[in-house]
Formats: structure tokens, sequence, C-alpha cells
């Protein structure tokens, strides 16, 4: 998978899994593997040793990648999840276009 619809810094809903419903930020993106790390969903606990003095150790709490395949992008305009469709703005520039209420974003 190598074109994905959504960006760092979208707003997005999981629609599958553990976390279904929940409403996050994208903090990051690989789209060699075609997955996203959503702010506060699925959290896995890592065991870590310290590293360097001061370095905390023991369990922590971290978001893991899932599948862009698992979320849907929330519109700024109507706040609904929605599948993305392209267009063309007046200027000629490629956009992003809500399925629900055709906002461009």
């Amino acid at each position: 998978m190598s074109k994905l619809f959504v960006k760092t810094g979208d707003k997005v809903q999981v629609i599958n899994g553990k976390d279904r419903g929940v409403v996050g930020k994208i903090k990051a993106v690989s789209p060699k593997e075609g997955k996203v790390i959503v702010e506060g969903v699925n959290i896995i606990t890592k065991h870590a040793k310290p590293r360097q003095q001061g370095d905390p150790g023991g369990l922590i709490k971290t978001e893991s990648a899932l599948y862009v395949s698992k979320v849907q992008l929330v519109c700024p305009k109507c706040g609904k999840a929605t599948r993305v469709g392209s267009g063309v703005d007046k200027k000629g520039k490629k956009v992003r276009v809500c399925k629900k209420c055709n906002a461009t974003f």
C-alpha cells in the first residue's frame, strides 16, 4: 500500500476492533506498511529497561500502530466519520471531499 487518504494531524474515528467508536488525532502515518498511530487508541504495555541515568524503567503504556482500513476520517464541517473522495478546487488544486456533505478539506 502506498497512497493513503489520511495525513498526520487529521481527526479520525476507529470503526473496527476493541477501540471502536473512539475519535483521535493521527500522530504518525506509515504509507509503506499501510498503518497509522492514533492518539489514545490501541494502547499497549511495553517492558522497558532504563538505558540512561534518570530514564524510567518498568511498564510503559504507549500507542501502537493499526491498519488504516480500521479508521475513517472525521469531516471538519459536519463532524461525521465519512469516506473520502477527491476533487479539484477553483484554483485547480487537488482536494479531499467529504462524501456526506461535499465539504472540501
